[in-house]
């Protein structure tokens, strides 16, 4: 298993560690309550369900068949749950809880209530918007269904000044590239912004399960009929999933749509992973020289494809 992997797994486990005793999950009875989590669990599942079963309740908590039917034994010798038969299929029987057990969970859900509610007092107040924020993508990531869905979009307010600082904390990172770099970008920006011309120009800002995770842009080259196509990035967790193939496509279907003969692009030859794209896109390399950039001794390289 590889470092990083291992990185992966401990991190997660440490969040498990962290949570469980923080919330205090692992105590025999949850939240002064008589109940244990996973009965704790069962009794929210059948008070905000509509006529639920066993087998229902079983496989939205993932818990067996003989666990649930441990459970609601119990439960229903305390008096807490009632059953009868379901209507559209005798094999099932559908639960309620009895006037004694609404009582009960609302009890439990008053003191879980104020347990969370005096753990978030005990945040200062940006440490709590975090957590939160945090809480609520932990939630949609475990929940999703579906693959992360990629949406080329156009750019809106703040996108922009975002893909400054991610380019630029980007490159300092992985290349070790000076603030030279994050100035010749702010400029490439400016001008974009301030001279667009929808016509001819354009940009997309790609995401990735609703986070952005890379960008490029289209803008008018220095000869008549040449497009440029500059500031292509992808986030590194997002590297490998075809993202940067989909903004190169995007960028050269837009550039013939405009009419351009040519698009052109100028790189840097420590930039072997972005190459194989353009390569593989069709462009060529038409020139290459050595020039020190960045805080960096480096080989810039020029790129066409014939549209």
């Amino acid at each position: 298993m590889d470092q990083n992997r291992d990185n992966q797994i401990a991190a997660l486990r440490a969040f498990n560690r962290a949570y469980t005793a923080k919330t205090g999950l692992l105590n025999s009875h949850l939240d002064q309550s008589p109940f244990s989590l996973s009965e704790a669990r069962v009794l929210y599942e059948i008070a905000h369900r509509t006529d639920p079963t066993a087998a229902e309740i079983g496989r939205a908590l993932g818990l067996d068949r003989a666990q649930i039917s441990r459970t609601l034994k119990r439960f229903a010798q305390r008096g807490l749950v009632e059953t009868r038969d379901d209507p559209s299929d005798a094999r099932n029987l559908i639960i309620s809880l009895t006037s004694d057990g609404r009582e009960a969970f609302a009890a439990l859900e008053g003191n879980t209530r104020a347990a969370i509610g005096a753990l978030l007092d005990g945040f200062p107040p940006i440490r709590r918007a975090r957590l939160l924020q945090a809480a609520r993508t932990i939630n949609k990531i475990v929940e999703a269904d579906d693959a992360p869905a990629l949406i080329l979009r156009d750019p809106e307010p703040g996108d922009l000044g975002y893909i400054l600082y991610r380019q630029s904390a980007l490159y300092a990172k992985e290349y070790g590239w000076n603030g030279e770099y994050e100035v010749l970008v702010t400029k490439i920006l400016a001008q974009f912004h301030q001279t667009f011309d929808p016509t001819m120009e354009a940009a997309w800002v790609a995401e990735l399960d609703g986070q952005i995770v890379g960008s490029i842009f289209l803008v008018k080259g220095d000869t008549e009929g040449a497009a440029k196509l500059r500031l292509l990035y992808v986030e590194p967790d997002a590297r490998g999933s075809g993202v940067a193939s989909k903004l190169v496509e995007a960028c050269i279907r837009r550039a013939r749509d405009a009419g351009y003969t040519r698009l052109d692009l100028w790189t840097n030859s420590v930039l072997t992973a972005a190459r194989r794209i353009y390569e593989r896109a069709g462009f060529k390399l038409v020139d290459e020289a050595p020039h020190h950039s960045f805080g960096k001794d480096l080989v810039g390289q020029t790129f066409s494809l014939n549209l």
